[in-house]
């Protein structure tokens, strides 16, 4: 996958990690440009604020829009930051460059859909400027990809991707799974393309935003984007994921940078001894295929459904435990099993209809 693209060049002190900052919604002209100056205060290069805020129901704050403009064009002018906001529509673009707005990033309800996508790519032909975007509410990186690609061929060139998260019913820790695997795997297809993160939609809460940014420097991502209030607990938005310029300051203070042009001469063995294991599990799932079909000639013989849910729960009901006894989660073993299932019962139905 190839993007024509030129780089970012967004200020900052560090090469890694460039950071946005700034409140989740613009909602009064005080509280903005009190936050810009604490932040300013602090070393921040790139404001954010949401002035057209998206909100699942009718009813909530969804932003001041037009309104608010002016008080972001303040913030660039007193303090010198860059200034950031989401676009959703072409009438968002329009408004956004007659203020003067530096970067624009897409939310991940609009990545999510293809029209919209290229309403916004329309807008932007021509337009030279920093533009991010998020990845779809659904883990679709095809669809993330598209959206992308639909900029890019739109004459976009200074692209960024935005991780913060995928939705699921499954809210135990995170208000958004990162599914880390997902922007990872964006990074093999695209190396080119900057990836940051955005620790407060992820994590839903304030105190998951310090090792949420660990994790993506970790793995060597580019930047962060963090949603910061001068006063978070009466945010008209998102209050309990946004934290003061103070506390954004202090967790930046504390990120450990990874050296990514790191030698990699003192892992080569065991790179090695990776690629013979790799091998031998190639080895060991080709032989579990086999036995697998010889079941599929059986099942084809005796006239049984390929399925045999009962075995497909002791299968991973067994497996999952046997990984937490060899310190593997067992969520992740589970996957790998639905995975080795999938293909097998793929197989046993080939058997079958021949």
């Amino acid at each position: 996958m190839e993007l024509d693209l030129q780089p970012l060049k967004l200020p900052s002190d560090n090469e890694r990690p460039f950071v946005i900052a700034g409140p989740c919604s613009a909602e009064t002209e005080e509280q903005v440009m009190t936050t810009a100056r604490q932040l300013a205060s602090k070393g921040c290069h790139n404001f954010r604020a949401g002035v057209w805020k998206p909100r699942t129901k009718p009813g909530g704050f969804e932003g001041n829009g037009e309104k608010a403009l002016p008080w972001m064009k303040r913030v660039k002018e007193e303090t010198g930051m860059l200034v950031a906001t989401e676009v959703a529509t072409p009438q968002h673009v329009e408004l956004a460059l007659k203020y003067g707005i530096d970067i624009l990033w897409i939310g991940a309800r609009t990545s999510a859909n293809p029209f919209a996508m290229q309403a916004l790519a329309d807008a932007l032909k021509g337009v030279d400027m920093p533009v991010f975007v998020k990845n779809p509410v659904n883990p679709d990186l095809e669809l993330w990809i598209g959206a992308l690609e639909r900029l890019n061929q739109a004459g976009v060139k200074r692209l960024g991707a935005v991780h913060r998260g995928f939705s699921s019913y499954d809210k135990k820790m995170y208000r958004n799974l990162p599914m880390w695997q997902i922007p990872i795997e964006l990074r093999r297809r695209i190396p080119a393309l900057p990836i940051i993160t955005d620790p407060s939609h992820i994590g839903g809460r304030r105190e998951l935003i310090a090792p949420l940014c660990q994790q993506a420097m970790d793995l060597g991502f580019d930047g962060l984007i963090v949603e910061s209030h001068c006063s978070p607990d009466d945010a008209w938005s998102d209050a309990r994921q946004q934290v003061t310029p103070d506390v954004l300051d202090y967790i930046l203070s504390l990120l450990v940078i990874r050296d990514e042009k790191v030698t990699t001469e003192g892992i080569h063995e065991l790179r090695k001894q990776i690629d013979e294991l790799d091998n031998q599990l190639m080895e060991l799932l080709a032989k579990r295929m086999r036995v697998c079909r010889e079941i599929g000639t059986y099942k084809k013989e005796h006239n049984m459904t390929v399925l045999q849910p009962t075995r497909y729960n002791e299968i991973l009901d067994k497996r999952g435990a046997q990984g937490a006894l060899f310190q593997m989660d067992s969520s992740f073993v589970k996957t790998v099993f639905e995975a080795v299932h999938q293909e097998s019962v793929r197989q046993q139905i080939e058997i079958i209809n021949q």
